[in-house]
């Protein structure tokens, strides 16, 4: 019997799961994709306990496909779970429901006695920018200074002391105006405006001393493996302070390069620390050469690297890893 192997996504996923997707098949694995939108409305989740043996059964569009004997799961996104529900239920039901769907969902995925590329768990832990950031500074690698905190006062002694600095979110920050998304970037404070940090009191953000930067790396790690792609981000004034600014007209100039192999063996460590097999790092490369980690992303997006390589490398090592014909980490349920 042909193993299994889940790819928990959404309807709306890029084309990184198509290339995953056929290299699995050419390893001689099967693939069920799991997507989160089309849950509870569309896919079935049951989990049995009967006879002395456990169960669990996804019901789609394909059939009943039984997901308790996988060989492995590639947890790479949750967007949009309950697409559709609130149309279907009454207000004062919605929240309770969803509270239902998503620690039944989330509880299955964690409960799998199987390897895990990524865990909801996981994702959690490394939702805290905070603790990457003192992790990463254990283990030798080199952070910018840094100032957490929603005292504008705090903020402001951080700036006057470092002149420049710049100011992020920790998470996916946007603010919905009619309709429209608009993403907070990272932006430059200097000292004469400080004053606008007042309203700092309401909602906390992250200070860092600005780096002034030769080029800015994203490093992909799967496994053991690692992939690394460089941008002069100064080749554009919108992309100077942050990349993403500029991020479509410099999608097709990152070039492929290497770290130097005592930086490589310390984001090895650090995905160690947290049991993972990927990771999407960004790192600043000053002008006095310093490589400065900035974050791990635990799901970050490595589409458009993987399209500058030849035969997709990045999707074809997630592949290995999930069908076992790469090290990884072991993370299954232990007992």
């Amino acid at each position: 019997m042909t193993q299994k192997i889940v790819i928990i996504t959404h309807t709306e996923d890029n084309f990184s799961i198509d290339k995953v997707t056929e290299y699995i098949i050419k390893n001689g694995f099967e693939v069920v994709r799991f997507d989160v939108d089309l849950y509870p409305l569309t896919n079935k989740l049951s989990t049995i306990f009967q006879d002395g043996k456990w169960m669990s059964f996804l019901e789609n569009e394909e059939g009943k496909i039984r997901i308790d004997d996988v060989a492995a799961v590639w947890y790479r996104r949750a967007y949009n779970i309950g697409s559709g529900l609130k149309e279907e239920l009454e207000p004062k039901f919605f929240g309770a429901a969803m509270g239902e769907i998503r620690n039944t969902l989330f509880g299955f995925l964690e409960s799998l006695d199987c390897y895990s590329l990524g865990k909801p768990s996981v994702y959690r832990r490394l939702d805290s920018k905070e603790e990457q950031l003192k992790i990463a500074h254990k283990l030798g690698l080199t952070v910018p200074e840094t100032c957490i905190t929603n005292n504008p006062e705090a903020a402001k002694q951080f700036i006057l002391k470092h002149k420049s600095v710049v100011a992020k979110m920790q998470t996916g920050f946007a603010i919905y105006e009619d309709g429209v998304e608009n993403v907070v970037f990272t932006n430059v404070i200097e000292e004469d405006n400080i004053d606008q940090l007042d309203n700092l009191l309401y909602c906390p953000m992250q200070f860092q001393k600005k780096i002034e930067k030769k080029k800015e790396l994203r490093v992909t790690v799967v496994g053991q493996d690692i992939f690394t792609f460089e941008i002069d981000s100064q080749q554009s004034e919108e992309s100077k302070v942050d990349w993403r600014k500029d991020g479509v007209n410099l999608l097709q100039k990152w070039v492929q390069t290497e770290l130097p192999a005592e930086v490589e063996g310390k984001l090895r460590q650090l995905l160690d620390v947290y049991h993972v097999d990927y990771g999407a790092i960004d790192i600043i490369v000053s002008l006095e050469n310093d490589y400065y980690f900035i974050e791990i992303n635990a799901a970050g997006e490595f589409f458009w690297l993987d399209n500058l390589t030849d035969n997709n490398i990045i999707s074809k090592s997630i592949a290995d890893v999930l069908c076992d014909k790469a090290p990884r980490r072991n993370n299954g349920v232990l007992i």
